[in-house]
């Protein structure tokens, strides 16, 4: 395995800043700017599609960090690293800021996505720094070439296809003014007036000729296109197991190779900041951690690291591309032994970790649940009206969800179910009320003729969630069958209940079963409407059956961050005793 690591003495690539980015939609387990600040809350359940296939336009440059020695006092430095833009992730702020607040001294390094004005910042006492990710691997050469073996028709790329396009365009406009001069009388062809309109005319079929085969090769460029975006064809499928039978844990390189990129820009900034902790979020960081960690070891310095797990990879929703999932399956397994501690966001994820990956520990569960400090914290900006932004009235019934807006949520269930339930309003927070799929679900909402009673909002602070939320009537979880979705309680099942919202969710393992052992909520088949209309019916018929479950003494008591930044605590000062030893490679 350690062969097939770069040298840990001659990494000396620098991060450039980066260019400009696609979507960089917040991970849950997947990041925007909004007029209420996007907070995003992180769950271990999905992972956004083509998060890493984005290029920041500007960010930290690893040539220009000085690596401040760690503050005087504190117990050590961990360096935090996330691969969005830490706006959109709650987790890792929270992370750091209690760190930070407990006496370590912390960077967090995240992804510069192209939208933020600063890059540098502080989060309570730790320090928050984007990193410029140049998404280079991501378009292999050959990608750039044509494929006469699968699509003999298409062009080299898109950007030749549009050329070939605007050329023919061209063409035709400039045979337009032509025929027009001809008509007028204000160019002379050398062939006389019928021979001149003879050659127009020829030039012109030749043009629509060439015209509708330019067309037959774009369509096949898109189907190319869409061949090289999905590699799902059976030419695909055979060289991804031939991959992964000849390469192993080591496929990724050949399958997906663009997390390299995250490798050379926050490698670099990590040995320059010469952590005694990494803590490495989620498998495209513990990669990058596991690398300067090994960089650490063979320059002398002893470095712990600590791979916090949102969520049991080989059970999330694949990518478009079907490469990328083996691939970083293969990518986590290749690492998971570097690391010195493991934490996870449940129980049940802790025990598939440990299974999969045969770590010697049961992994330390630090819960997704909201802080219980004060909502004015960290602003003094005061918490919106949940029900003055959707412009109704105190008494009207609200369902709300809060969280990643993506179809395997389920959301589409709240718009179809609207018009049995005459008088309820639904509201959509979202990193983005202007995302396709809430634009889908309002289009949805038009046509059922509910489009009144469905509203969409931004995210407020991670910090204000709770109490923005409260006043909503109900929080729905109506989430899909997916085995991640089954193995833990995610972040807004938490968020709903300080809120002491009465829940409707969907017949999910975990969820579902803490929901009916508690009695805060109604159970429903996940997918179906008309069980869905039963439960929320329920909830609003007796709210106070289901809300006097918070008030069992000491039900909420651990579903606090602070109750789980002790946990963390626990796992970085073992390992600043050297507890960590006995995982090192």
């Amino acid at each position: 395995m350690a062969a097939d690591l770069p040298d840990p003495t001659e990494n000396t690539q620098r991060a450039e800043p980066a260019e400009p980015v696609e979507n960089t939609e917040r991970t849950e387990s997947t990041e925007t700017t909004e007029p209420v600040e996007n907070t995003e809350r992180t769950e271990g359940a999905d992972v956004a599609e083509g998060a890493e296939g984005a290029e920041g336009a500007e960010g930290a440059e690893a040539d220009g960090i000085i690596a401040r020695p760690p503050r005087r006092g504190t117990r050590g430095r961990i360096v935090m690293l996330v691969d969005n833009s830490v706006h959109g992730d709650s987790r890792v702020q929270k992370q750091a800021a209690s760190a930070a607040a407990a006496g370590w001294d912390v960077v967090l390094l995240g992804k510069y996505s192209g939208k933020e004005e600063e890059t540098v910042w502080m989060l309570g006492e730790a320090e928050v720094r984007l990193i410029g990710v140049k998404a280079k691997m991501s378009t292999r050469p050959k990608d750039l070439r044509g494929a006469p073996m699968r699509r003999p028709l298409a062009y080299p790329s898109e950007r030749v296809a549009d050329f070939r396009l605007q050329q023919v365009k061209a063409w035709r406009a400039d045979l337009r003014v032509r025929g027009a001069a001809l008509k007028t009388g204000e160019d002379r062809s050398p062939l006389g007036s019928v021979g001149g309109r003879v050659w127009l005319a020829a030039r012109r079929g030749a043009a629509r000729a060439t015209g509708r085969w330019v067309k037959l090769r774009m369509r096949h460029t898109r189907k190319l296109r869409t061949i090289r975006r999905t590699r799902s064809t059976p030419l695909d499928r055979a060289t991804t197991a031939f991959w992964l039978t000849t390469m192993g844990d080591r496929a990724w390189r050949r399958l997906d190779p663009a997390v390299w990129d995250f490798e050379l820009a926050y490698g670099p900034v990590i040995d320059e900041l010469r952590p005694d902790i990494i803590h490495a979020n989620d498998f495209r960081m513990l990669g990058v951690g596991a690398r300067a960690k090994l960089r650490a070891r063979a320059a002398g310095r002893r470095v712990s690291l600590v791979w916090d797990a949102h969520e049991y990879l080989p059970g999330v929703r694949s990518w478009s591309n079907q490469r990328k999932l083996p691939a970083m399956v293969a990518y986590e397994r290749e690492h998971a032994k570097y690391a010195d501690a493991v934490v996870t966001v449940s129980g049940g994820l802790a025990d598939l970790l440990q299974r999969t990956h045969r770590l010697p520990e049961r992994p330390a569960v630090v819960l997704n649940a909201p802080e219980a400090a004060d909502a004015s914290r960290f602003t003094d900006l005061p918490v919106p009206d949940l029900r003055a932004l959707c412009g109704i009235g105190p008494d009207v019934p609200l369902l709300v969800y809060s969280g990643l807006a993506a179809r395997q949520r389920g959301l589409d269930i709240m718009v179809d179910g609207l018009p049995e339930l005459p008088g309820v309003h639904v509201v959509f927070v979202a990193s983005h009320p202007e995302l396709p799929y809430i634009l889908r679900l309002m289009k949805r909402a038009e046509e059922l003729g509910v489009r009144d009673r469905v509203h969409a909002l931004p995210y407020v602070p991670h910090w204000q969630v709770v109490s923005f939320l409260s006043t909503a009537d109900v929080g729905v979880i109506p989430i899909h069958h997916w085995p991640n979705h089954e193995i833990a309680l995610i972040t807004k099942f938490f968020e709903y209940s300080h809120a002491r919202l009465p829940l409707v969710v969907s017949d999910v393992r975990t969820m579902a079963e803490v929901t009916r052992q508690t009695g805060q909520g109604e159970v429903f088949e996940a997918e179906n409407v008309e069980d869905y209309v039963r439960a929320v019916r329920a909830v609003l018929d007796a709210p106070k059956r289901y809300t006097a479950a918070y008030e069992v003494e000491g039900r909420l008591d651990e579903w606090v961050w602070e109750a789980q930044a002790e946990v963390l605590d626990g796992v970085y000062t073992r390992l600043m005793r050297g507890a960590g030893d006995g995982r090192n490679p």
